[in-house]
């Protein structure tokens, strides 16, 4: 195992960045053997909110390949997914990295491939993890939910819980996310057929709520996995801090991206509805957006570092290359009191975003996805720094 190599970046005034691609074997990340370096125009920065927060950026982790969902455990390990198939597990404190598993069976093509990863809320306790992955079968790609226990920053014990997701090249959703409730959220695509997104039979084009062993909770709305339809592409989820609404974001058709406050049982409209449409017994979005953003992960902000961004939803934006920043009006916590664009054109496209319990603000890029312009370090982790 090659050696873990250590870089100051200059985008911090303090701190290392950890290098991913001597964490593992030579095969694990065939990426090629690049010196990390800063964003362009970001080199030094320190950026200003329009209600006067200031913070800098600190790249944490440079050279993986398309990380596609971001974690943290209660030890403060940052437990990561690769779309090609590995999950790796970072000490950020301890600048050290595992490759905790290699997917065999992953079915990585276009914009499938490992994608969600949530921890278990008992973590601490059972080990376990769910990851949301694309799988080669002899009867052609399936999206699947698999249970894992980690133990010595490896994963195994591997229990499938949801299979059969219909999957496409496009369109596959996959975002894990434990609600409030103690159960397991699952974001699916409509796997490019429109029309699925309509069949509450299907499990395309939803959001599905299971128990964390897979079955399903006696108060979903039909009986299934299914907890609310008529979704095109989901990839955010997340819930208010306070009153514990259920926000999530999707892919429009040709702009019409879409942030939505998810409901059980409602039908939110795709293919038959979208952006400002409206039919009898669909439920149009809270805001959208045109030209496309690409919105793909979501967080409501939880520290302490930021605290003007309290309870504001952070979307991590691919096609609009930014960290968005909706703040939410506490007199009406459904309705939008203002939006701002944070890092504009900085990092490139942006995959996911979270608060973890250390009151940073972290994201990932997805500038090796096929779609974006890598640069040297891509991708990263990076999180936002308070300056005073």
């Amino acid at each position: 195992m090659r050696g873990v190599v250590l870089i100051a970046l200059a985008l911090s005034a303090a701190g290392g960045t950890l290098d991913a691609r001597g964490c593992g074997t030579k095969t694990d990340n065939p990426s090629p053997d690049v010196t990390p370096s800063p964003s362009s125009g970001s080199e030094g920065s320190v950026f200003t909110t329009q209600d006067g927060v200031r913070f800098r950026v600190e790249v944490v982790v440079n050279n993986l390949e398309i990380p596609w969902s971001l974690a943290f455990a209660p030890d403060g390990r940052l437990f990561v997914t690769e779309r090609p198939g590995r999950v790796r597990i970072i000490d950020l404190a301890g600048r050290s990295s595992q490759l905790a598993l290699t997917l065999d069976d992953v079915f990585a093509e276009g914009e499938a491939g490992l994608l969600g990863l949530a921890l278990d809320p008992s973590f601490v306790s059972n080990r376990l993890l769910y990851l949301y992955y694309t799988a080669r079968t002899t009867a052609g790609a399936v999206n699947r939910v698999v249970r894992y226990r980690e133990s010595g920053n490896s994963l195994g014990e591997p229990v499938v819980l949801l299979d059969n997701i219909p999957a496409n090249t496009i369109h596959d959703g996959g975002r894990l996310r434990f609600g409030p409730d103690g159960l397991l959220y699952i974001t699916t695509g409509d796997a490019s057929n429109g029309t699925l997104a309509q069949d509450v039979a299907s499990l395309a084009g939803k959001i599905l709520r299971v128990n964390p062993d897979g079955t399903t909770p006696r108060t979903n709305p039909f009986s299934s996995p299914v907890y609310s339809y008529g979704h095109r592409n989901p990839q955010g989820i997340d819930w208010h801090s306070t009153n514990g609404d259920l926000w999530e974001a999707e892919h429009g058709n040709i702009g019409n991206d879409e942030i939505n406050v998810i409901d059980a049982g409602v039908n939110y409209g795709w293919p038959r509805i979208e952006g400002n449409q409206t039919m009898p017994a669909m439920r149009s979005p809270v805001t959208f957006y045109n030209p496309a953003i690409a919105p793909s992960g979501v967080s409501f902000y939880r520290g302490q570092r930021f605290p003007q961004f309290a309870n504001n939803l952070f979307v991590a934006t691919l096609r609009g290359t930014h960290l968005l920043r909706v703040r939410l009006d506490p007199a009406a916590p459904r309705r939008i009191a203002g939006q701002e664009r944070l890092l504009d054109g900085q990092f490139g496209r942006i995959r996911d975003v979270v608060s973890p319990a250390d009151g940073y603000l972290y994201f990932c890029t997805n500038n090796r996805d096929g779609r974006g312009n890598p640069g040297a370090g891509d991708d990263r982790i990076a999180r936002l720094v308070p300056v005073s």
